[in-house]
């Protein structure tokens, strides 16, 4: 009130007074505003002015009243006005009077712009460091009251940044619910300053709102698994200052919700009752917690949770014991100990629960529970008995074959045999997931009567495992039950029993049933060879093979054909030769070259001890194109040694040639060495030279030096000077050959790189691909002839060279000169030379004015 007094008063001062305190620099300004005293500009120049001139502060202060007392509702001048006296007080006690003479000049400028936000702030401000909470906090209601909402959030910002600088718990929990009210997106923080405060039932309550929303992210980027873990752990560690939430419905809620937690919300919800002093609670929470569970993660936590608290109520009462000596505690703490042993004791069992919740049909699983049960009898039984019906065949994991097994089993173990022949006569007709486990369960049920030697019933029971089944004998044909006769491993079994128990008529009656029915494996039909070789049935062993012959195909039929051959030259040598010869002959029709080697060499074994050596020649000649290329080269050898053995070295000279022509370059190059030197040591010298001369061409002297340092000894030791020149003539025309070749295809290799950049450019860039389609060559002109060597078989003859004429250009004047090489080397023979045309490019216009003439 005395501001607004004071100002009426300067308004109404005589000039004599008003004139106090102003210099002749003031004069013009002050003429100014007494010729526009309704222009801000002028006021502000002069302030200005003076602000420059460092004027004193009540000269400025008379200046701004002055100003203000013409222009009220000047927001310009009110702001400088109120910020120029706070920077003049800034340095003052806050209790001095002159922040008091601020916060009056506020209050006379709020009485006429109260809708102005900045100017709330900047008193909120000037309250703040006032330090007068009470003032501080009406000023701030003030101007939420006074300012429309949508200005509140600078405000509200401001005071709640007040109320949490000061240890007002009650005064700030009522302002943070109003403020919630404007802004719910601070639930966060005020959560965070309860906690802070230990105000934990209001911050619970205020998780639980949280958590109910449907956010997958909150504001500061926590999930809402984040803060229903940080809720448990929460209400679990304070359930003393817990009064208005149902702990236990909200945690269990948690359970079902957040799936990957389990183990931890069990635990938390066992602590509240533990912090709660509930002990048989947190029992009961524990055990119901391993029962449902469905992972081994959750089950390990809850379980080392629960034997850590067992272990701690063990410690604490045998402390308890040893202070009073209690007799009745003695005995507490020997049930307790019993139940914390019993708790070891069922880990293995619980763990096991903890697998089959999560996979009733694991096999494996339930086979591990019946060993856990070892030892007791009627717990394993029943552990079986479950399984059985738990496990469905067509989602097993396994096989429950094992599970009908092992309980026949254990009932054979104890002495129940009726037992467990019921359990095999009742898993016979059970589902399955395939036909090989029902194979295996007649199988064990064979077996075990053979064990307790009843044979007849173990044939009794292969015998009804492997009737084949009639129309309408089951309702559905496509069962185990109706695809086991077909089973292999079933016949076997049954061959096996017929061959020690039966005879050699109902033997054979099975091993033909099971070619009938085509189950039969080469393995099984060499058996049922042996078995009738063995009881002196030859021709009936050979019958055998054939059958097998007639049901396989190559190459699983090689081992029937090999045994069959051995068997029949072992028994009838060369008394029947040419039945063997056809049986070779059929053998080698329809033989895979990779398996031909071995019949071919017994085929010839056959006719050099009992046959004509030309035969075995024959069949050497035609084992060399007949087998396998790896194995052609051995063959080869085989060949020669018996030509030379037989008709000596001219005859092998033909067989050499071929071999050549035919091997890989490897082998060929092999064989060319080994034909050379065999020509060597018969004095044909020429012989020799031709043939390392013709191998030269497939013969790097880079890569096979051995080769060349061969012929050069050679050349050394037969040859003279020309004979060495020419020598080294094909050597240098070979490498220069091989480089020739490796050259244009490093060219080759890099101008299709280049057309694949092309493309790739032509088509980023269709406008610009025009303009180089035109400027590219033809593709006869600009391709080049790419010369490359024969890496596949050679011909024992060499073919004439093939040359390419060049295009050039031809000077009618030219004199035709004869010019020889330097070296006389050159001229023993012509060279292969390799050439590629000249692009049309290089001529130019010379080669299209020739072209022209031409024409």
């Amino acid at each position: 009130m005395a501001d607004k007094e004071n100002a009426t008063k300067i308004e109404k001062m005589p000039n004599s007074e008003t004139m106090k305190g102003i210099s002749s620099e003031d004069v013009p300004f002050e003429e100014d505003i007494i010729r526009n005293p309704t222009s801000v500009n002028c006021w502000q120049r002069y302030i200005d002015h003076k602000l420059q001139n460092k004027s004193p502060a009540k000269q400025m202060f008379l200046i701004y009243e002055r100003a203000l007392a013409v222009f009220e509702r000047s927001y310009k001048l009110w702001y400088h006005y109120l910020k120029y006296r706070e920077s003049t007080i800034v340095n003052k006690c806050p209790t001095d009077n002159s922040w008091r003479a601020l916060c009056d000049t506020y209050e006379r400028c709020l009485m006429r712009l109260h809708k102005m936000p900045r100017i709330w702030i900047c008193y909120c401000e000037v309250m703040i460091k006032r330090g007068l909470i009470t003032e501080t906090r009406r000023v701030f209601d003030r101007a939420l009251r006074s300012l429309p909402v949508t200005q509140h959030m600078r405000i509200w910002t401001l005071y709640i940044g007040f109320l949490t600088s000061h240890d007002l718990p009650e005064t700030t929990i009522r302002v943070y619910r109003r403020y919630l009210k404007m802004n719910p997106k601070a639930r966060e923080d005020y959560v965070e300053y309860l906690i802070e405060r230990d105000q934990i039932d209001e911050a619970a309550k205020e998780l639980t709102t949280l958590v109910n929303q449907d956010q997958n992210v909150s504001e500061k980027g926590r999930t809402a698994h984040q803060l229903w873990t940080q809720l448990c752990d929460l209400i679990s560690k304070n359930p003393v200052k817990i009064f208005s939430l149902n702990v236990d419905a909200i945690i269990r809620q948690g359970i079902y919700r957040y799936t990957d937690q389990v183990g931890f919300l069990w635990c938390s919800l066992a602590d509240y009752y533990i912090r709660s002093a509930e002990f048989e609670r947190a029992r009961d929470v524990y055990e119901e917690a391993i029962a449902k569970v469905s992972t081994v993660r959750d089950f390990a936590q809850v379980y080392d949770a629960y034997a850590a608290f067992e272990e701690r109520e063990v410690s604490i009462m045998m402390q308890e014991v040893e202070q009073s000596g209690d007799p009745e505690e003695e005995v507490d703490l020997e049930w307790m100990f019993q139940r914390y042993q019993h708790l070891m004791e069922r880990k293995n069992e619980l763990m096991n629960s903890v697998l089959l919740r999560q996979n009733p049909h694991n096999v494996g699983e339930w086979l591990n529970r019946v060993n856990i049960y070892e030892g007791n009898y009627n717990k394993q039984i029943e552990t079986f008995k479950e399984a059985v019906k738990s496990v469905n065949p067509k989602i097993q994991v396994g096989k429950v074959r094992d599970l009908w097994i092992g309980l026949a089993k254990l009932y054979e173990d104890n002495g129940d045999l009726d037992a467990a022949r019921k359990t095999f006569e009742t898993a016979v007709i059970s589902q399955f997931g395939g036909v090989s486990e029902l194979a295996n369960v007649w199988c064990a049920y064979a077996e075990m009567e053979m064990k307790h030697k009843r044979a007849k019933a173990a044939l009794t029971v292969m015998q009804r495992a492997c009737v084949v089944p009639k129309p309408g004998d089951y309702e559905n044909m496509q069962s185990v039950q109706a695809r086991v006769h077909r089973s292999p491993i079933l016949w076997a079994m049954y061959a096996d029993y017929e061959e020690c128990c039966g005879t050699v008529e109902s033997c054979r009656k099975v091993y033909d049933k099971m070619i009938e029915l085509r189950v039969a494996s080469p393995q099984m039909i060499m058996n049922y060879a042996m078995f009738l070789e063995e009881n002196e049935y030859f021709e009936l062993a050979f019958q055998a093979y054939e059958k097998g012959i007639a049901l396989f195909k190559w190459p699983g039929v090689f081992d029937i054909w090999n045994t069959y051959l051995v068997k029949f030259i072992k028994r009838y040598g060369g008394k029947k030769l040419e039945r063997a010869r056809d049986l070779f002959e059929q053998c080698l029709e329809n033989c895979p070259p990779t398996h031909a080697k071995y019949i071919f060499l017994l085929y010839a074994k056959l006719e050099e001890e009992h046959g004509l050596a030309r035969h075995a020649l024959s069949i050497y000649n035609r084992a060399c194109s007949g087998v396998d290329r790896a194995d052609m080269h051995s063959m080869y050898n085989i060949y020669i040694k018996k030509v030379q053995e037989m008709y000596g070295i001219a005859q092998c000279r033909p067989i050499f040639e071929r071999a050549i022509s035919e091997l890989p370059e490897d082998k060929s190059r092999a064989m060319s060495l080994r034909y050379a030197q065999l020509e060597t040591t018969v004095g044909e010298i020429d012989r020799a030279r031709a043939i390392y001369a013709h191998a030269a061409e497939i013969s790097d002297p880079k890569v096979h030096v051995k080769f060349w340092d061969t012929w050069k000894n050679f050349e050394v030791a037969h040859g003279n000077e020309a004979t060495v020149r020419d020598m080294l003539r094909v050597r240098r025309s070979v490498e220069a050959s091989y480089n020739v070749n490796v050259t244009l295809t490093s060219v080759q290799m890099r101008v299709d790189a280049e057309r694949k950049a092309q493309e790739t450019t032509t088509s980023s860039n269709p406008m610009d691909s025009l303009d180089q389609q035109q400027q590219q060559p033809s593709d006869g002109a600009g391709s080049i002839t790419q010369v490359s060597m024969n890496k596949g078989n050679i011909s024992f003859v060499r073919g004439a060279g093939k040359t390419v004429q060049q295009n050039t250009t031809e000077n009618p004047d030219e004199i035709d000169l004869d010019e020889d090489d330097d070296d006389e080397e050159d001229d023993g023979g012509d060279a292969d030379i390799s050439v590629k045309v000249v692009p049309a490019q290089i001529f130019g216009n010379l080669k299209l004015a020739e072209e022209e003439e031409e024409a």
